[in-house]
């Protein structure tokens, strides 16, 4: 089956000035997305609390993650999701591992890591502990279990350029591939890393604050010395050429106006289209049945 996109406007795991812009990102995307093949999941209204967790909007977290497995539930073909912040990788993830039958590595690509705990996150974001979860690590509701984690040994992280202090010594403890923003521009180096998991399918996830800033105006963290996005729809399309796509997320795009918003989405729906090609690819018989974003 060809590409499903489900598009999680969530903000509430983002602690950036401009998190409510997330949500504003998410449905500029979704307007170049074809109908047919896009589900929306209605995202809390309400802020949420942390219920003593230490993650800020916890509740509102949970229940997101609760509805988007419902919307990934009906999902018989690749589910790319549509962010919102990293937190909606969470469920996109757990889906695409119950199908891979223990086969999964995935692609973390992103300016930071993501790895902290709720107990070692400064600032007490969701969006920065989304990996940690993934791995099986956190808060209870959150972090993944049995069949749908992601063991460390099967991470491969791309163009981080900030690292705090217990992400380090998760990614030294596990020997979690770090690959530059140089990596990135040679595939063959991605791909090596992938293959060193043992993987045989791939979910590419993609915050979009790993390109540099004068690649998109409409990023919540901006970091300089990123990645440029024509080096990193190449490695996109040569990554899903070698791996079958379980799933991907594109996360992060927060603009400051409809009109940026519009300067933005080219870049954006390049990335979709190169990972549309690997739902495509992987599709039961028919390559050409691929669900390709509107111009």
């Amino acid at each position: 089956m060809p590409a499903t996109f489900v598009v999680v406007p969530l903000w509430q795991g983002s602690i950036s000035s401009r998190a409510m812009s997330l949500a504003d990102g998410a449905a500029a995307i979704r307007g170049d997305l074809p109908a047919n093949a896009t589900v929306t999941v209605e995202v809390p209204v309400e802020a949420g609390e942390s219920l003593g967790t230490g993650i800020r909007r916890y509740s509102a977290v949970l229940r997101t993650r609760e509805r988007t497995e419902e919307a990934l539930a009906a999902v018989t073909g690749t589910a790319i999701t549509v962010g919102g912040d990293c937190g909606v990788a969470l469920p996109g993830v757990a889906h695409a591992a119950r199908r891979s039958n223990g086969g999964l590595a995935v692609l973390w690509l992103d300016a930071h890591p993501d790895l902290n705990t709720p107990d070692s996150s400064p600032s007490g974001g969701f969006g920065g502990m989304a990996l940690r979860h993934i791995a099986g690590e956190g808060a209870d509701g959150l972090a993944l279990e049995g069949e749908s984690r992601v063991a460390p040994n099967r991470l491969v992280l791309g163009g981080v350029r900030a690292i705090d202090a217990e992400e380090h010594r998760f990614i030294d403890e596990h020997g979690i591939d770090v690959l530059t923003v140089e990596d990135l521009s040679d595939p063959s180096v991605v791909i090596a890393s992938l293959e060193a998991t043992g993987a045989s399918r791939v979910y590419v996830h993609i915050d979009l604050d790993v390109l540099d800033p004068s690649a998109l105006a409409g990023l919540s963290y901006p970091m300089p010395f990123g990645v440029d996005a024509t080096t990193l729809v190449a490695l996109v399309k040569a990554v899903v050429a070698r791996f079958p796509l379980a799933g991907a997320a594109i996360t992060g795009f927060a603009p400051s106006t409809p009109e940026a918003a519009d300067d933005d989405l080219p870049t954006i729906l390049r990335l979709v289209g190169a990972l549309a090609s690997g739902a495509a690819a992987d599709a039961e018989g028919d390559p050409a049945a691929s669900v390709a974003p509107q111009a």
